[in-house]
């Protein structure tokens, strides 16, 4: 059971009830996770949802976005966006032992998608400004300037939830992963 005490999605009302509103249409359900933000702090959850409409609209693939999120997630240890990016990671189109090696920091044997991972991973692990040979390594694999941002902003997002689902404890309402 979660540590926070979420209300019902159906008793929802004012700005939680249309953020559920507009997640259900899109998804069919509300994640647990977005229930619980929702709940607590609908312009929290509107600030996600808006990340994630940005990403949607950038530079990056679909496939790069959950490659990211599952990383990060992965790192930080947050089991809930683990099984929600494993998810989401399949449905774009990433193979499930693709999805397995990101998990446990093997190589996926696709040179820019490998790159896109040391890039991701030095970032989240490392403090201060980037080496230069790290930068001219993810340029040269073919992302550009403009998807650097996009790889921030993702990391930006991931993190908040892995975050939140840490403290909260999130009851996980996604398959369960290895």
């Amino acid at each position: 059971m979660s540590r926070i005490s979420t209300p019902s999605v159906d008793a929802a009302t004012g700005a939680t009830a249309e953020l559920f509103g507009q997640i259900k249409k899109a998804v069919g359900t509300v994640p647990n996770a977005y229930a619980a933000i929702g709940s607590l702090n609908p312009g929290a959850l509107q600030s996600v949802l808006g990340i994630d409409a940005v990403l949607a609209a950038g530079n990056l693939s679909k496939q790069d976005q959950e490659i990211i999120k599952l990383l990060v997630s992965s790192v930080a240890g947050c089991d809930y966006c683990v099984a929600a990016h494993s998810l989401l990671g399949k449905i774009s189109g990433i193979d499930q032992g693709t999805l397995k090696n990101i998990r446990h920091g093997q190589a996926t044997h696709d040179a820019k998608r490998d790159a896109l991972i040391h890039f991701v991973r030095t970032l989240i692990n490392s403090q201060g400004t980037l080496a230069r040979a790290d930068y001219d390594t993810i340029i040269a694999a073919g992302y550009t300037s403009a998807q650097l941002v996009d790889i921030s902003l993702a990391i930006a997002a991931i993190t908040f939830t892995n975050v939140f689902n840490r403290i909260n404890d999130t009851v996980i309402d996604f398959p369960a992963v290895d």
